[in-house]
């Protein structure tokens, strides 16, 4: 099952369901909803309310990205809710979608993303603004594809997709060796080069994605926001910020 975006980022169990919900935004919380007795405390109950206070309940609304030239080499620093992920990017490897990624960093786009599909062995994907009027900004800005170069190898950063020319804000990266992607068009362009068992830790008891798993629906992410996430699925992990090094 590809990292693709039929929901920009969802999965492509089959190509009818992808092409219909590419229609809407496709693309790739921490509170735990512990309960407690009356006037009864727990460790769980202190690590619940600790989580909530560091995770917001609305996101900032981002604006779209000014188009500008990345560096051909640069680093993006992920704090995490489970630790720091170091990206290294490379321009050469996939100009087109660096240059988009760069501008989408700079704008605070990732900033509160939820890591909302969690298959191990596969990928980690991520991608979808907590706040839905950020969402609707980006409904038809789509990417010309770039060539693939570089393998989707452990550790890859690379676009969701539902097809060809339609990369947008979704990502995943690769948790092993999936270079039977390559062949799909998906053009890794970046790799973690700092913080890889963060990643591979991210909560992934939800399951997969609709329609495939029991997990969260990213287009509900898209019209809901947190709200969403944080009544059904509390315990995904996220980026608390996304900064360029």
């Amino acid at each position: 099952m590809p990292p693709c975006q039929g929901l920009l980022g969802y999965s492509c169990i089959s190509m009818a369901y992808n092409m219909t919900m590419r229609r809407r935004f496709h693309v790739l919380l921490a509170a735990a909803g512990a309960l407690a007795l009356l006037g009864c405390s727990s460790s769980n109950e202190t690590k619940t309310a600790s989580k909530k206070e560091e995770t917001p309940a609305t996101a900032p609304a981002a604006t779209a990205p000014k188009k500008e030239q990345a560096p051909d080499v640069f680093k993006v620093n992920l704090d995490t809710s489970k630790g720091p992920v170091v990206l290294e990017i490379h321009r050469d490897w996939a100009p087109v979608g660096v240059d988009h990624f760069y501008g989408l960093v700079k704008t605070g786009f990732y900033d509160g993303a939820r890591f909302f599909r969690v298959v191990r062995g596969f990928v980690v994907q991520f991608g979808i603004n907590g706040n839905p009027d950020t969402n609707r900004l980006w409904s038809n800005m789509n990417l010309p594809d770039d060539p693939v170069k570089e393998h989707n190898v452990m550790g890859t950063i690379t676009y969701a997709t539902a097809g060809p020319n339609t990369r947008s804000t979704q990502l995943f990266i690769n948790l092993t060796n999936n270079s039977r992607l390559d062949r799909d068009g998906f053009a890794p362009f970046g790799k973690v080069v700092s913080g890889m068992a963060a990643v591979e830790a991210f909560y992934g008891g939800y399951g997969d994605m609709p329609p495939g798993g029991e997990g969260p629906d990213p287009s509900q992410i898209e019209a809901q926001g947190y709200d969403y996430l944080l009544n059904h699925f509390p315990r995904l992990d996220f980026v608390k910020k996304a900064t360029i090094e």
